[in-house]
């Protein structure tokens, strides 16, 4: 880390109610949108997590602490009166001296910290199917301990976040606009995802029609957003919480599927290596209704495929436009990547849609 960006990381800090002195600052984890620091602090205190909040994808970045503030509450109290431990089990926000919930810099940054969740390990893939189903029992707890939570109370960070039908539109008009020409070079993966757009409103259609009820979700389910005890390897507790507002279970379901249950990493350039797993699929299927079938409905369980199928259709086509309109919204570390991506999510549903029998069979067995 240069010194600049230390010496501004220090300033930021010391505005915070942190316990000690800062040993070293270091970048941390593998975050597409905000800037991640972990602030070690010297001696035996508790150690700390700094973020910058990307105003471009938040660009009302007080209402995303505004939620995280109301839901850790909600989970701090109900962990509490279960006994659990709620340093380990819920982020905690950290406030500045003046009391606030972030901090706003001179160049008009806004900042948070973390108590820093120690003993703990993430995964960027699931090493085994074992640790799939835990990530699966860990998010299904965190949607059941806000089964209660009025989700209206919740701003809409990123409003449409799955909102696919409007997903379409964007990338109609990344097309329309095709600041780097590059729409001519994906004629291919542009005719496969709109071939599937009249798929698109089903989940939406069914929310409209009251058959999908609106529940307070996490909408970024990746498996390393789940933090697992060093030694007994259990989900401890589910951070990045920037995207909790209201929205459809599936959604959640599905974004962990598209992510964990794929044979490939999501940027592989060899589409021979990206399949479903239907040993992981069933893995997080019946991991998270062992937690999340006395909350789900009957229509909620049966449309789990479909949310599968959606959400990776949904960030392909988000990929795509990415890519097109020129790499503005995804971090990138080369000039294709969110291409491979994009072609990677819509190889992800081609497979789905192989096995689309098999994974609805799976779901009605782990019943």
């Amino acid at each position: 880390m240069e010194a600049r960006t230390e010496k501004r990381n220090k300033a930021v800090i010391s505005q915070f109610q942190m316990e000690g002195e800062p040993e070293h600052i270091s970048p941390y984890g593998n975050g597409h949108i905000n800037d991640t620091y972990l602030v070690a602090m010297k001696g035996n205190g508790p150690d700390y997590i700094l973020q910058r909040i990307n105003k471009s994808v938040f660009p009302q970045p007080e209402v995303v602490v505004e939620n995280i503030a109301g839901v850790t509450a909600y989970l701090r109290d109900r962990i509490e009166k279960r006994g659990g431990d709620v340093t380990r089990e819920v982020l905690n926000l950290i406030p500045t001296l003046g009391g606030e919930n972030f901090l706003v810099d001179s160049d008009g940054q806004y900042w948070r910290a973390y108590l820093f969740v120690d003993r703990t390990i993430t995964y960027q893939l699931p090493d085994t199917e074992a640790v799939f189903r835990e990530s699966a029992r860990a998010f299904a707890r965190f949607g059941a301990l806000l089964a209660e939570y009025p989700s209206e109370k919740l701003n809409h960070t990123i409003p449409g976040f799955h909102d696919t039908p409007w997903r379409y539109q964007q990338l109609r008009q990344a097309i329309q606009n095709d600041p780097r020409r590059r729409a001519k070079e994906v004629e291919r993966e542009l005719a496969f995802a709109f071939a599937r757009e009249t798929e698109a409103s089903r989940l939406q259609d069914m929310q409209n029609n009251g058959q999908l009820p609106v529940r307070v979700t996490h909408n970024d389910t990746k498996l390393n957003n789940v933090l697992f005890d060093a030694q007994s390897n259990t989900g401890v507790c589910v951070i990045d919480l920037d995207t909790v507002m209201p929205g459809l279970a599936a959604h959640d379901f599905g974004d962990a599927i598209r992510f964990g249950a794929n044979t490939s990493e999501e940027d592989e350039a060899d589409l021979s290596k990206c399949e479903l797993s239907l040993p992981m699929f069933r893995a997080y299927t019946e991991g998270y209704l062992e937690i999340a079938r006395g909350t789900f409905t009957d229509h909620e369980i049966a449309v789990l495929p479909v949310g599968a199928k959606m959400m990776t259709l949904e960030c392909g086509i988000r990929f795509l436009a990415d890519y097109i309109n020129g790499d503005v919204y995804f971090k990138v570390h080369d000039p294709d990547q969110n291409l491979r991506r994009a072609r990677n999510q819509l190889k992800l549903v081609q497979s789905m849609e192989d096995k689309w029998v098999d994974m609805n069979a799976i779901v009605e067995n782990a019943l």
